[in-house]
């Protein structure tokens, strides 16, 4: 029989959860993002109310330690699943699943209450002082190792799949005339963004969104370019749902490349793409799909899954980096209903004879340093530079130089 410390527990456990999975309910299947269905979202919804599910089952058959961790895990999980509702409330304003994704989050941090009152009251009291405190001690940093190589990177990943820029910025287009646009990917969701009309029968798509692609969009521009930016799915004005890592982003270069061939004011035969960080390897993999891009300038790709992690050289740093990226790619391949993707080195090989030009950062991050061999793997036409800056820092650091580069790069391949 349970004791009524255990039944109260037991009590403010369910009640959490309950509301915590009444979010994701809500966010996959009730109100999903525009443009998307119920159908989109089997996997993202149904794992995780599935494990919601059995955390309720299981929680009163648990000794009290590990009821205590299913606590702060699932409270990390609602936490992060209520930001979701916070950040677009705190932008935007709240609609659709905000309102719940507002309630799991106390739900969320409810739980860690619950989880910390429980581990305290675990706690071991027999044996010297000493061997107490040696016991909790390693037992902390045995938790804190798994929570900064796992949890940490699989909560990370739902944030990747549900959170991203909710406001279109300032065109700031360096006095370029530019029209309002809109085009569908073929897997028919709407987006939107901005296009500045060639005047030397070339485009190139500025990847991704329409923040960081302003600079390169000025430059190109006045070079006469044509240039196409534009919210990815999810992002800004457009539908779908988001993914930081960009999973599944070929589609909406598809779509872009598809709209520039219809302009008028474009050969088709003379399309281009500059991606930075995500948006580079968005660019080299969709350019590996399709010979419609005909010259791709990719700065600060790195890894955006397990599969490039394992290029990585050195040692125990390598296979901590490798463990984390294992959770995080199980965690997006999960909450974006999607396969991971190939990976980048065995993609560039596939451009050629179609150009590619790689810039990395000496000081860069997510595994940027992994372009040499992105370069090794390519075949030529190909160019490497290796910039004084830290992440797709290579303008600000050296803004003529770089201009120069991309410019005449996109001269001789367009």
């Amino acid at each position: 029989m349970d004791s009524p410390r255990l039944h109260r527990q037991r009590l403010v456990f369910l009640i959490a959860v309950a509301v915590i999975a009444l979010h994701v309910l809500d966010d996959s299947f009730v109100q999903p993002e525009p443009g998307t269905s119920a159908a989109d979202h089997l996997v993202s919804g149904l794992v995780p109310l599935a494990a919601l599910g059995i955390a309720a089952v299981a929680y009163a058959r648990m000794g009290p330690a590990w009821r205590a961790t299913l606590a702060l895990v699932i409270g990390v999980f609602g936490i992060v699943a209520g930001l979701e509702g916070w950040h677009y409330t705190m932008t935007v304003g709240a609609s659709g699943d905000d309102y719940t994704g507002l309630v799991a989050l106390p739900a969320g941090v409810v739980l860690l209450l619950l989880g910390v009152v429980a581990l305290w009251q675990s706690r071991r009291t027999e044996g010297s002082r000493g061997r107490r405190y040696l016991r909790r001690v390693l037992v902390g940093i045995a938790g804190a190792v798994v929570a900064v190589l796992f949890l940490q990177s699989f909560m990370a990943s739902y944030a990747y799949t549900h959170l991203a820029r909710a406001v279109v910025p300032d065109a700031d287009l360096g006095g370029a005339a530019y029209d309002d646009v809109k085009f569908e990917t073929p897997d028919d969701l709407e987006l939107e963004g901005w296009y500045i009309p060639s005047k030397n029968g070339a485009a190139v798509i500025a990847f991704p969104g329409r923040s960081g692609s302003r600079t390169p969009a000025r430059f190109l521009a006045r070079h006469g370019f044509g240039v196409l930016l534009f919210d990815r799915r999810g992002e800004g004005d457009s539908e779908g749902d988001p993914n930081a890592l960009g999973w599944n982003g070929g589609n909406d270069l598809e779509g872009a490349i598809a709209f520039l061939r219809t302009r008028p004011d474009v050969d088709p035969e003379r399309i281009g793409g500059i991606g930075l960080s995500v948006g580079g390897e968005m660019l080299i993999e969709k350019a590996a799909e399709t010979d419609a891009l005909k010259a791709v300038v990719s700065e600060g790709a790195g890894i955006r899954s397990i599969s490039e992690a394992n290029e990585l050289s050195g040692g125990a740093e390598k296979w901590l980096q490798v463990a984390a990226m294992a959770s995080m790619t199980a965690g997006t391949a999960i909450f974006s209903n999607n396969r991971p993707p190939e990976n980048l080195k065995d993609l560039v090989r596939r451009i050629a004879p179609r150009p590619v030009f790689l810039i990395y950062a000496d000081r860069g991050q997510g595994g940027e340093e992994l372009n040499t061999d992105f370069y090794d793997a390519a075949r030529q036409p190909k160019q490497l530079w290796r910039t004084d800056s830290g992440h797709v820092g290579g303008y600000d650091a050296a803004p003529r130089e770089y201009e120069r580069r991309v410019v005449r790069f996109f001269n001789k391949s367009l």
